[in-house]
């Protein structure tokens, strides 16, 4: 079987089971039949894009396209990171700055950032927080205040979109702070502490961020099959 196949069965089995849904259960949100959704499930079936849609659309997600890096110059970018000293990497992504200046908006440090402060060497491409739907406009309006640009994928960069995260669009910005993402979520997800000299940081423990982040979750995988 192909990798990528493997990712999506791997994907729909992960969302299916965060939600407590059996198989036949999800296959019948989607309308299709057990049998199918158990072979995309193995990786003995490579879902054309269609149904791939009808069954995340089911569980109320949608399918979100990315690039990496080859195999090869990953594991390279991995040996990399695990060599290096974990404060030098929480520097670089100007992650303490950027979280002092959310001030009292609650939120929740999440995704391949979150890994990161466990442990995890895995390339991290920007901070990403949950923020509850609720609080919205408070952070429409911290963007605002940080001269935010929202990523506008119809011209592959920041800018031209508004800002306010209730509007259609990736979860991403640049501020004058740094980029950040956000996890918009109705409640915050459960967080445990961690510490790194004399800052605690509030995060999604690392077996939430595999259930939630399939691209955090293929990572964390390839960084245990190196191990």
């Amino acid at each position: 079987m192909s990798r990528l196949v493997r990712i999506l069965g791997h994907t729909v089995r992960q969302q299916r089971e965060s939600r407590e849904l059996t198989q036949r259960q999800l296959a019948d949100l989607a309308g299709v039949s057990q049998t199918a959704v158990a072979r995309i499930e193995r990786g003995e079936r490579a879902p054309g894009l269609p149904l791939l849609e009808r069954l995340l659309a089911a569980m109320d997600v949608q399918l979100a396209v990315a690039v990496e890096p080859l195999d090869a110059h990953l594991d390279a970018a991995m040996a990399d990171l695990a060599a290096r000293p974990l404060a030098d990497r929480i520097d670089e992504l100007n992650l303490d700055r950027l979280l002092d200046r959310l001030g009292d908006l609650p939120h929740v440090v999440s995704g391949a950032a979150a890994a990161l402060l466990q442990g995890a060497p895995i390339p991290v491409d920007a901070p990403e927080v949950a923020v509850r739907w609720r609080d919205a406009a408070r952070f429409t309006r911290w963007l605002e205040a940080a001269y935010g640009q929202r990523w506008n994928a119809r011209w592959g960069e920041f800018g031209g979109v508004h800002v306010d995260p209730e509007e259609p669009g990736e979860h991403r910005w640049r501020t004058r702070y740094g980029e950040i993402r956000a996890a918009m979520c109705d409640e915050l997800p459960d967080a445990i502490e961690v510490r790194h000299g004399e800052r605690g940081y509030r995060v999604v423990p690392l077996v939430e961020v595999e259930v939630a982040d399939p691209r955090a979750a293929a990572l964390l995988r390839r960084h245990r099959e190196r191990r």
